[in-house]
């Protein structure tokens, strides 16, 4: 999940339409709402956010050495104003990448993976067998032959990869690719991805990659 913190509420509207087109998850919040949250929020929820992208806010409203008490994530600071003073004063108070709009969607995930991967949190890709997973939204690879899937499908295998070693549980799944505040959507949805994600890599590879036991969750195996 992707949080968006901006007073403009057109602005975060804009940027969760464009997060969905790419099957990713994102929440927005005005400076006043985000600071109360992330001083609350479950670290369960914490940790299902991949990056906080910081807008136009009030003066030292958001703090990113504070949100490093609660997380990792990368914080990105979305800048309107063109100018090296304004760039360098964001990195001072603490911001790990500045991004200078307009931009595209696709390039702020390539700098949220970018920076993962450079803390070792998260590889450019991962291996499994004859299985390859790209993180930055590229289709995974079987035999070095693209598989085609859809967004959710796609950001599932993803979120697996990134879990590697570990199950993850059908919450976890969903909160990772719709948000922790989506209420239109019922959490079984994860159930019917998984199950076609599941057929479509069993007709390539001849086998189920992915383990499941019930109550405990899902894991990819080799």
């Amino acid at each position: 999940m992707i949080v968006i913190v901006d007073e403009r509420k057109l602005v975060t509207e804009g940027y969760c339409s464009m997060f969905d087109r790419e099957g990713v998850a994102s929440a927005s919040f005005r400076s006043d709402e985000f600071g109360e949250w992330v001083n609350s929020a479950a670290d369960e929820d914490l940790r299902s956010v991949r990056a906080f992208l910081i807008g136009d806010c009030d003066d030292d409203a958001i703090s990113p050495r504070s949100i490093r008490d609660r997380t990792g994530a990368p914080v990105i600071a979305l800048s309107d104003q063109n100018s090296l003073e304004n760039t360098l004063r964001l990195f001072e108070n603490g911001v790990d990448d500045v991004i200078r709009k307009p931009v595209h969607i696709r390039e702020i995930l390539a700098r949220i993976t970018a920076i993962s991967r450079r803390s070792g949190a998260a590889p450019a890709y991962a291996e499994f067998g004859r299985l390859r997973i790209h993180m930055d939204g590229r289709d995974p690879e079987i035999d070095d032959v693209a598989l085609p899937l859809p967004r959710r499908e796609r950001r599932i295998l993803e979120y697996l990869a990134a879990n590697s070693g570990r199950r993850v549980t059908k919450t976890q799944v969903f909160n990772a690719i719709y948000g922790i505040f989506d209420e239109e959507v019922e959490e079984n949805v994860v159930e019917s991805h998984i199950s076609k994600l599941r057929k479509k890599l069993r007709e390539r590879l001849g086998f189920d990659p992915i383990d499941s036991k019930r109550f405990l969750g899902y894991r990819l195996v080799v």
